[in-house]
């Protein structure tokens, strides 16, 4: 069988760039763009394979590598950084001239191998293919290959669990479960801990604010509600100052409200002065009351 005009265009037009983005891995001094170059490579051999009648290659080749092993390699790469530079330093002395001597072998190797093997005529897959190619594929792998596909996926296996030992840790403190956080936040309620979570900056306060410290059940403010960004620039509201203008409000708009709204520990008091000797303070005209001594009458009261 012999290639196609279309067929023989499509490999010498795709197979100069992918040796050329193949090069590139060597070349390439950032990581990204040597990831582009291997995803480059890889969705020209998927476009060979479709070429070449091998259709369930091709979608594997784009689904597997291009789509599952590029986005591994793409998020390495978003956690080590872009900009992260290679360190020069040799931790194995001699490490460069072992590597270009056996980069120089495998080369001498592979064109050995190329250069003495002989290859049938081409057939083509339109035989190998008439059950269609998944299921062709399939028969080949599992029956003619299964002593291989079962040593590879023992292989694969064993690169995971290598994977997963070599990132195991080994614990340098006791294991903190929940009964053990637990005790130490009782352990603590001495020294002036809270057992409790701490409330939401708004709660039973007057304002659902996060600069507004929420109130305990006793209604005093708890200060650490409050962000302490917002602390440290002086931007936490005070819970008096509101309470205060909202009464305000209220009294101004709704003043048959005003009175039950306030709390008995919020009534102020205002005192009124003393009087002169041999003067009855003002408004009282029995004058019985102690010239020395002063009154105090309820916020909102007539002097």
């Amino acid at each position: 069988m012999t290639a196609s005009s279309g067929e023989a265009v499509l490999f010498w037009v795709l197979a100069p760039l992918m040796v050329l983005a193949a090069l590139s891995l060597l070349f390439a001094r950032k990581a990204v763009h040597a990831a582009i170059a291997v995803m480059f490579v890889m969705v020209s051999l998927a476009i060979l394979y479709v070429a070449q009648e091998a259709s369930f290659l091709g979608v594997v080749q784009v689904v597997v590598y291009t789509g599952a092993v590029m986005m591994l390699f793409l998020f390495v790469l978003m956690l080590v950084g872009v900009d992260a530079s290679d360190s020069l330093v040799e931790t194995i002395r001699g490490q460069r001239w072992i590597g270009v001597l056996l980069g120089l072998g495998l080369g001498t190797v592979l064109v050995g191998v190329v250069t003495q093997a002989t290859f049938p005529p081409a057939v083509g897959l339109e035989a190998a293919n008439a059950a269609t190619n998944p299921v062709a594929l399939a028969r080949v792998l599992f029956a003619d290959y299964v002593f291989a596909m079962e040593v590879v996926g023992i292989l694969l296996v064993t690169a995971a669990v290598s994977a997963l030992v070599l990132t195991h840790r080994r614990r340098l403190a006791a294991k903190v479960g929940q009964r053990e956080t637990a005790d130490a936040k009782v352990a603590g309620l001495a020294t002036g801990g809270r057992l409790t979570p701490l409330a939401a900056p708004g709660v039973y306060a007057q304002n659902n604010a996060m600069d507004t410290p929420a109130l305990d059940p006793h209604g005093r403010p708890i200060e650490e509600s409050v962000s302490r960004i917002l602390r440290i620039r002086g931007q936490e509201r005070s819970a008096t100052t509101i309470l205060a203008a909202e009464r305000e409000v209220l009294v101004e708009h709704e003043p048959q409200r005003a009175l039950p709204s306030l709390r008995a520990g919020d009534a102020a008091e205002r005192t009124v002065p003393a009087a002169p000797a041999g003067e009855s303070p003002a408004g009282d005209p029995g004058g019985g009351e102690d010239p020395g001594r002063s009154r105090t009458l309820p916020d909102g009261g007539d002097d």
